[in-house]
């Protein structure tokens, strides 16, 4: 495995590990679609809704948050996989929706998670 392929894998892992934290289930990873990939898709129970989550991993932020690549056409992107996910997939829910989780992991000391809810 490429280091950038390791560094968004340990990025994808935290954001798993954070989101069951917060009593999310996990109901997919890295599942591919005809426009390509959605990170995460999990249930917020708590908030009863579907929701993509594309996570976005740095070993710094020198170049600002890695949230900040998560352009418009990149959520469009993902509201039409989301779509794709959920004709798929029998999973309802109240609300759908799309995050980021903005994860940094320094080289030494504690990684860094940002969590940016309803991008759409």
């Amino acid at each position: 495995m490429r280091a950038q392929q390791a560094v968004g894998r340990a990025g994808e892992d935290l954001a798993a590990a954070y989101l069951e934290q917060q009593g999310w289930r996990i109901l997919d990873r890295n599942w591919f679609g005809p426009g390509g990939e959605l990170d995460v898709v999990a249930l917020d129970v708590p908030g009863d809704a579907v929701v993509g989550v594309e996570v976005k991993t740095r070993t710094s932020a020198a170049f600002g948050s890695p949230a900040e690549a998560v352009t418009p056409a990149k959520v469009h992107r993902l509201r039409v996989l989301l779509a794709q996910w959920l004709v798929a997939h029998d999973v309802h829910a109240e609300t759908i929706r799309l995050d980021v989780i903005a994860v940094v992991l320094p080289p030494s000391g504690r990684p860094r998670l940002d969590h940016l809810e309803g991008i759409f």
